[in-house]
């Protein structure tokens, strides 16, 4: 790709990231995103091929940030599971700063939107293998990195699914928790440790 055509072809993404930042999802058309960029829609039609070469596009530059997030984590310490939980709060952070782009990621927010197989597999396997390093510090022989990573991200995933849901409608009377920021994260918190304790999954000196 040339120097030219990538600059234009990242144009149209920062435009599409924005569109979907400010308006959401339903909001991801070509025309949409042509008018942020301040293009034709030919011009969209001609970088991505239409609509699923745009919605990959995205995909994939959602991907990059969550990647970039877990890359950029502050160095290891001893404390294994301080870092794991650590990593699971930053999770929850950037799941909130913006809940349309999560959905881009994790839900089903364009019911036509389908991710490319190759694609999906790649970005899923490239953020999963960062965050199985952190399970795999802590998980003790007999027990599969793999696997305990995969129960600890869905209870993740899970938590913070039921949070973005509950929290973009009006509070239900009488529910257990109150719609603070503090008591959702509380109960994020008490549930990921709690996944953790019952994986088994420890630092190597048995703290």
């Amino acid at each position: 790709m040339q120097p030219a055509e990538h600059h234009s072809r990242e144009r149209f993404l920062d435009a599409a990231l924005a569109v979907l930042l400010d308006r959401g999802p339903t909001a991801l058309t070509i025309r949409g995103v042509a008018e942020a960029a301040g293009a034709s829609t030919i011009a969209v039609y001609t970088r991505f091929g239409g609509r699923s070469g745009l919605y990959d596009a995205l995909y994939e530059r959602t991907f990059d940030l969550l990647r970039e997030m877990l890359e950029s984590l502050p160095p290891e310490t001893e404390d294994g599971l301080a870092d794991l939980l650590g990593l699971a709060m930053e999770f929850r952070a950037f799941a909130w700063a913006n809940p349309a782009r999560y959905a881009l990621m994790f839900e089903r927010p364009l019911p036509d939107f389908n991710p490319d197989p190759g694609l999906r597999a790649v970005v899923l396997r490239t953020t999963f293998e960062l965050f199985i390093d952190k399970v795999r510090r802590v998980s003790p022989p007999g027990i599969d990195a793999r696997t305990a990573g995969y129960q600890l991200w869905s209870t993740m995933h899970g938590l913070m699914s039921m949070e973005l849901t509950l929290r973009s409608r009006p509070p239900v009377s009488g529910w257990f928790l109150s719609p603070t920021d503090e008591a959702y994260e509380e109960v994020y918190r008490s549930g990921v440790r709690s996944t953790i304790t019952g994986l088994g999954l420890r630092n190597t000196d048995g703290s």
